[in-house]
């Protein structure tokens, strides 16, 4: 089943993307965010079913539906828009919509008005040989297909943030993709960098955040399944989380915020459990791997991915930064939220005394932690 999505939104193109593959595991779909692209989409391969948006940057969805309804009127057609009010509904009524979608989502009710129109097909889409060399397929990966496993479930049906539990404050899913989305020229018109999990929930305001938190839950893979896939996704998160207590107290010592660098410390280990995340997509298609080719994919791919992500999200270069001092520290840096992060990995990493005293100094930190 082929289906077309029309929305500019690319957070919200993101989320209708995964409540689809929810629905209907075997759905091709083809996200366009200008109408006119749309429509050259539509002629090139027509879909089974079509969600649009009202108000696009180049005209109104509905050019897009008008069009379809000269040659077909027979497939599916729901409008995703900001107006409620009887006329607006009833001037595209001789389109015979199928469905309406308000903003802000709310997916259960997202999830309720495709499902009709997402019905499975009896005969699942036949599963993929298990053919082919995990290593191999890791070097074709791009940006556009990398994600973050959630290192805990959440709930997808949850009405309200606090719903969704206090752990996924910890997740680093939720902190890079939040973050990203309130970055993002859609919710930041200001331009400036969001370097916290506070600051994204501030932007993106309580409807967006949870539906695109509900989103993240309803993905098909959303978590890993394999036991040792999730001991190997536990060590890094409790690294994370180890750091994370450290720039705390050090942020508390130096009398800085610490929120940026808590959701630097939990990105620390993005590039690995990205990599995790294709090796559970890869036994989800194909056979099992064996312990030391995921590992020799962890060695060989992390770093890569890390980057690849960054930049496929444009997560804000401060925020890079921070992540990036775990690491290293850039040379002539100055600043002293990278030099916290630095200090505080390599106090973790028990790096000799002479270069934590280095580091110490460059912080304005004593000895006993103290500014």
């Amino acid at each position: 089943m082929r289906v077309l999505i029309l929305e500019d939104d690319p957070w919200m193109t993101d989320l209708l993307k995964q409540i689809v593959q929810n629905l209907r595991s075997d759905a091709r779909i083809d996200c366009q965010s200008l109408v006119a692209d749309a429509v050259d989409a539509w002629q090139r391969e027509p879909a089974q079913l079509v969600i649009a948006d009202w108000n696009l940057p180049d005209g109104p969805g509905t050019q897009l539906l008008e069009r379809i309804r000269q040659t077909d009127t027979q497939v599916p057609l729901v409008m995703v828009t900001a107006r409620a009010d009887r006329n607006s509904v009833l001037g595209v009524r001789r389109l015979g919509i199928s469905a309406f979608i308000s903003k802000p989502f709310q997916v259960p009710k997202i999830l309720a008005s495709l499902e009709p129109l997402l019905k499975q097909s009896q005969a699942q889409a036949a599963s993929v040989p298990a053919t082919g060399d995990f290593l191999q397929h890791l070097a074709t990966v791009d940006g556009e297909q990398l994600d973050l496993p959630l290192l805990r479930p959440l709930n997808p049906n949850a009405r309200e943030l606090r719903q969704l539990g206090e752990h996924w404050q910890n997740e680093p899913a939720v902190h890079a993709r939040l973050i990203a989305a309130a970055h993002s020229s859609i919710y930041n018109p200001s331009g400036l960098a969001c370097t916290s999990l506070g600051e994204a929930l501030q932007r993106l305001g309580p409807g967006t955040a949870l539906s695109l938190l509900q989103g993240l839950a309803l993905r098909p893979l959303a978590t890993l399944r394999d036991e040792p896939l999730q001991h190997l996704a536990e060590e890094y998160f409790l690294q994370a989380l180890r750091l994370r207590q450290r720039v705390t107290e050090l942020a508390a010592r130096s009398r800085i915020d610490p929120a940026p660098l808590q959701s630097a410390a939990l990105l620390l280990h993005m590039g690995e459990l990205s990599v995790l995340q294709q090796a559970q997509e890869w036994f989800s298609r194909h056979t099992l791997l064996d312990e030391s080719t995921v590992r020799e994919a962890l060695h060989s791919y992390s770093g890569q991915f890390a980057s690849r992500l960054k930049a496929h999200w444009r997560l804000p270069g401060p925020l890079r930064d921070l992540i990036g001092a775990c690491y290293t520290l850039a040379v002539g840096n100055t600043r002293r939220e990278p030099i916290l992060m630095r200090l505080a990995s390599a106090e973790l990493q028990h790096t000799d005394t002479q270069e934590l005293q280095r580091l110490r100094r460059l912080a304005g930190i004593d000895e006993a932690g103290t500014p």
